[in-house]
């Protein structure tokens, strides 16, 4: 049945609750230095891991979606890209530079000129070995233990690549636990024509801010969810996108402010590097 994948429970609406660890509160991962944190319960606010728990493992990696999941996230968030051969590849950049050995476009790269790179050691050096992987790898290691955030990156960039998106998805028998989400408003139309049960969302930029009440209503009849920045959304955006049926997903700084303005909003849910917050305020948490 549709569905059964996901942990129902951390979709059950309760109040979010603060834990702050006594003493040294220490995670104890290889190349990460240990810091004090606060842990928070998410019940009921989804928590997306953004390119996995991308403070404690590299970004976009087997071992960030891992940490991620042990952090407790709801949701890890992913983004694709298309090689020069079709395959869909997990990388936030369209460029490999920034973070692997190597140097190019990824759509003029090959899945086996890909998997020659090293994808760990820019973040520690015991992360060495680290492997670019592909969606479909993403799908086989982690469906069916965490929700699925999977975002589109420049869709324009590779014609069909939707079409590969849903081709892949439609491998699995029950999608309630997956989103697709980009900035792109046309491409996320083409993914509800190509598979109208899968979960959208739209990843709004500061430039479409504020969104008028027919926007709304054109957005909401596609989209799941609707998704802000919140330093660029007002709490009746988020009241009027509830009214539609919608939900909403918002990312930025790391700190209480966040924490309070998301809370005092009713959104639907986070996106941040971690699922556990750190004690310091002021630290970068999402960036496009």
């Amino acid at each position: 049945m549709r569905g059964e994948v996901i942990m129902i429970r951390k979709w059950k609406r309760r109040r979010l609750t603060f834990i702050t660890f006594l003493g040294a509160c220490l995670i104890l991962l290889v190349g990460y230095i240990s810091q004090p944190i606060k842990d928070v319960d998410v019940e009921g606010m989804i928590s997306v891991a953004h390119r996995g728990a991308a403070s404690y493992a590299p970004e976009n990696t087997h071992a960030a979606f891992q940490k991620g999941i042990e952090l407790g996230a709801d949701f890890i968030e992913a983004d694709v890209h298309l090689s020069k051969d079709g395959e869909l590849i997990i990388m936030h950049d369209e460029t490999v530079d920034r973070t692997t050995n190597g140097s190019g476009l990824i759509k003029n790269m090959t899945l086996e000129e890909l998997k020659m790179l090293e994808a760990g050691s820019h973040f520690h050096p015991d992360y060495h070995g680290e492997p670019v992987i592909t969606l479909n790898e993403l799908l086989e290691s982690f469906f069916g233990q965490v929700g699925l955030l999977i975002e589109i990156k420049h869709p324009a960039l590779y014609p069909g690549i939707e079409e590969k998106v849903v081709e892949v998805l439609s491998q699995y028998p029950a999608t309630d636990s997956v989103i697709v989400q980009s900035f792109d408003i046309d491409s996320m139309k083409r993914i509800h024509e190509l598979d109208p049960d899968l979960q959208i969302a739209v990843l709004m930029k500061a430039s479409f801010v504020p969104v008028s009440l027919w926007q709304l209503d054109e957005l909401t009849s596609f989209a799941t969810y609707i998704n802000f920045n919140i330093s660029a959304v007002a709490k009746r955006t988020v009241d009027e996108i509830h009214k539609r049926g919608g939900k909403v997903l918002v990312w930025s700084k790391k700190d209480k402010r966040l924490i309070q303005k998301a809370v005092s909003y009713d959104v639907d849910g986070i996106i941040t590097d971690f699922s556990r917050w750190p004690v310091e305020e002021d630290i970068q948490a999402v960036n496009e």
